[in-house]
């Protein structure tokens, strides 16, 4: 078995699928716990929910996602049988510049976070498949260094790609559910190009279900048929292993979108659920304190965490059967 595989392996449960949990949020989560206390968070906050969750919540989970500027605590405290992702990106993006480009945090490099205990490598990007060729060649250069880095200490990258439209504000909006499968699925094609090194790919479903008949509790831009069609595109747009990402949707949702995804004929390899799973523990923690929290956790957060897991013993396809593909 080579060293990514193994690593790989790590981040996987008995059934080799990925069931990772994600708490890298840093932006997010700074103005979740503000919004609850009503004033800035304290960076110290921010550090000892992460903890919380990671020693409450990997117990249940076949590996964790956390960042190096504020997780490092938590991943000290994880269940001994769970593997662990570090984040490299910068959180957020500059907003006062076109195209959102990507940064990496300046003190960290792969050999560092390797040395750190990661497991794997991941990076956000965000990326809009119909942008001018000049930001869009910034960020395929960007990501092929990434890829150098991660291959030159054998060290698996997880490329998380969250797509946008530089023209539409709004990514819940009608105007952009239409071009969402288009935008997911084409970049997911380009990535997937062995020269980006990448070994995971985590992604968004194709459709926001808030559009899709039968979820929808307004305006339908696609029938079940559709959706279910754009899953399928999006499963054969890839030869790499790939993962859902919640995107913060409520956890029933998401866990009803992953058998869609399976009745569809998608083959994905597992999930990095973040928000869906951890989100309403915040309020707890905040305005009731660290033991609410904790009781919040092995409650509510181990129900989310635990319906997550027995859908995807149903749904996901192991990474296992795909392993001669990595790289």
């Amino acid at each position: 078995m080579n060293e990514k595989n193994h690593y790989i392996k790590q981040l996987c449960n008995e059934d080799g699928v990925i069931g990772a949990l994600a708490i890298d949020q840093r932006g997010a989560l700074k103005k979740m716990i503000t919004k609850f206390k009503g004033s800035e968070a304290e960076d110290a906050e921010i550090i000892a929910f992460k903890e919380i969750v990671s020693s409450q919540l990997t117990k249940y989970a076949s590996s964790i996602l956390l960042d190096p500027e504020y997780g490092l605590p938590a991943a000290d405290v994880r269940a001994e049988n769970a593997g662990l992702l570090l984040a490299y990106e910068k959180t957020g993006y500059d907003a006062s510049t076109p195209g959102r480009l990507p940064d990496l945090l300046s003190i960290w490099s792969v050999k560092r976070l390797k040395a750190a205990g990661a497991d794997a490598c991941k990076f956000l990007l965000y990326y809009d498949v119909d942008e001018s060729e000049e930001i869009n060649d910034q960020k395929h250069a960007f990501i092929e260094r990434i890829g150098s880095e991660c291959q030159a200490e054998n060290l698996p990258f997880f490329l998380e790609l969250v797509s946008y439209d530089a023209t539409i504000a709004d990514a819940t909006s009608k105007e952009y559910a239409i071009k969402k499968p288009h935008k997911v699925i084409e970049m997911m094609k380009e990535f997937s190009n062995p020269r980006y090194g990448v070994d995971v790919l985590k992604v968004e479903v194709p459709v926001n279900m808030n559009f899709v008949k039968g979820y929808a509790s307004g305006e339908v831009i696609h029938t079940k048929a559709e959706a279910a069609n754009f899953f399928k595109e999006q499963s054969e747009a890839t030869d790499l292993p790939f993962i859902f990402l919640s995107a913060g949707v409520k956890a029933e949702l998401f866990q009803e979108t992953l058998r869609f995804a399976k009745e569809a004929g998608s083959t994905f390899n597992g999930v990095l659920c973040g928000r869906a799973t951890w989100a309403d523990g915040v309020e707890s923690y905040i305005t009731e304190g660290k033991e609410a929290a904790i009781a919040w956790m092995n409650t509510q957060g181990r129900k989310n965490i635990e319906e997550l897991n027995a859908v995807l013993k149903e749904t996901a396809t192991p990474v296992a059967e795909l392993a001669a593909t990595l790289s």
